[in-house]
């Protein structure tokens, strides 16, 4: 199901940058989606807004999130598979009690 996400990096050894993207799959615990951007490499750390609607949304989930692997597409593109390790919050504004996807 195609649903837009946000990604940013979470090590501040990365230079920061916002990527907006659409997923192409999506699981209870990954995301694959595609960019054109080519700074993600294996094991990234990573936050990522899923769905993400708009920066002041108060539905938005953030997630910690790991690149498992990085695809080179046609024309330019990357294919990007992510494990989502954790939530950083929840759409309820309920903190997780575990921090641990289910």
């Amino acid at each position: 199901m195609a649903r837009p996400l946000r990604v940013r990096p979470s090590d501040p050894r990365d230079p920061h940058f916002e990527d907006i993207s659409v997923s192409i799959n999506a699981s209870k615990d990954g995301i694959y989606f595609t960019t054109k951007r080519a700074s993600y490499y294996p094991r990234m750390r990573l936050f990522v807004t899923f769905p993400f609607t708009s920066a002041h949304d108060p539905m938005n989930c953030e997630y910690v999130a790991e690149v498992l692997r990085v695809d080179k597409l046609p024309k330019g593109k990357f294919g990007v598979a992510l494990n989502l390790k954790m939530t950083m919050n929840y759409p309820s504004g309920t903190p997780s009690t575990s921090g641990m996807l289910s």
